[in-house]
């Protein structure tokens, strides 16, 4: 019989994503790490108002805690899957602000997928992540 490898992490921030079926963490066994899609939320998991580039900011500092809850950080980020409601031309230079402030010149590959609409009414933006675990110091 299979046995269940899997982990789950959800970090005390930025809410419980139970109730909405996902978790906020997923490592693979080995290094991998897998992210599933942050947002913009409150403490009741509603999307914050305040437009595109708010929710773009917020979406990136709730990934943080989702990724250091299984040790990478920012700079372990191998490929990002960005979600964009609406897309038009003024969109990808606010995410490349964003991105640029938190990884600099290391950038992962990513994807940019516009969509019609995402999980939440007032949802405009979603990143997901993978990142690959630190290795352990050798002794």
């Amino acid at each position: 019989m299979d046995r269940d490898v899997r982990t789950i992490t959800n970090p005390a921030t930025p809410h419980d994503p139970t109730p909405f079926g996902y978790t906020h963490a997923v490592p693979a066994p080995g290094a991998l790490v897998f992210i599933p899609g942050q947002y913009a939320s409150d403490a009741t998991c509603a999307p914050v108002p305040g437009g595109f580039a708010v929710q773009v900011d917020l979406a990136f500092d709730r990934l943080r805690p989702a990724l250091e809850a299984e040790g990478p950080g920012y700079e372990h980020v191998v490929r990002l899957g960005t979600f964009v409601v609406d897309h038009d031309a003024a969109k990808p230079e606010v995410l490349g602000k964003a991105l640029l402030a938190r990884f600099g010149d290391r950038l992962p590959a990513r994807t940019l997928s516009g969509v019609a609409s995402l999980a939440l009414p007032g949802m405009l933006f979603e990143v997901d992540a993978i990142a690959v675990r630190p290795a352990a110091p050798e002794a």
